[in-house]
């Protein structure tokens, strides 16, 4: 299972869903460019160590991510509002690569036209969305769950 990360905002956001990744075993990927200077000494300034010890892999663009994802037969599977299928109602595979904007604008048309399926974490009516690392964090339990993903 991997996360990938649409042009992210917010340098704590990054740490914190590369920390979710690192401890649950699942790679993550960046797809830049990022609104902050993104290196492993920014990070491990901002306290976010477990950062190196994730399995990281910086994209320049989306059409390199996408590149990269086809060759490796990368269903992706990008978490929105605007999404189709609630959660927990959508069938994971082992393979998937959970996709996530940016925090100021999410991702554009073309990235969500391109993605292989769109899925939505049900919340209560009046609420426009979760922080990006918390549904993160969602999204990869029910994945792992459903999958049988999770460390032993």
């Amino acid at each position: 299972m991997d996360l990938a990360l649409f042009q992210p905002d917010i340098a704590g956001n990054v740490g914190t869903t590369l920390r979710t990744a690192a401890c649950f075993g699942a790679a993550a990927h960046i797809v830049e460019p990022c609104g902050f200077p993104f290196s492993d000494g920014a990070l491990k300034r901002a306290g976010m160590d477990y950062a190196v010890r994730t399995n990281v892999r910086r994209h320049a663009d989306w059409d390199a991510f996408r590149a990269w994802s086809a060759a490796k037969g990368k269903r992706i599977v990008l978490l929105t509002t605007a999404g189709a299928t609630p959660l927990p109602a959508f069938a994971f595979t082992p393979d998937d690569m959970l996709l996530f904007g940016s925090e100021s604008s999410g991702v554009p048309a073309h990235v969500h036209a391109a993605a292989d399926a769109r899925v939505a974490i049900p919340m209560q009516p009046g609420f426009r969305s979760l922080n990006v690392a918390v549904a993160a964090g969602i999204a990869l339990a029910e994945a792992l769950r459903q999958t049988k993903g999770f460390a032993s």
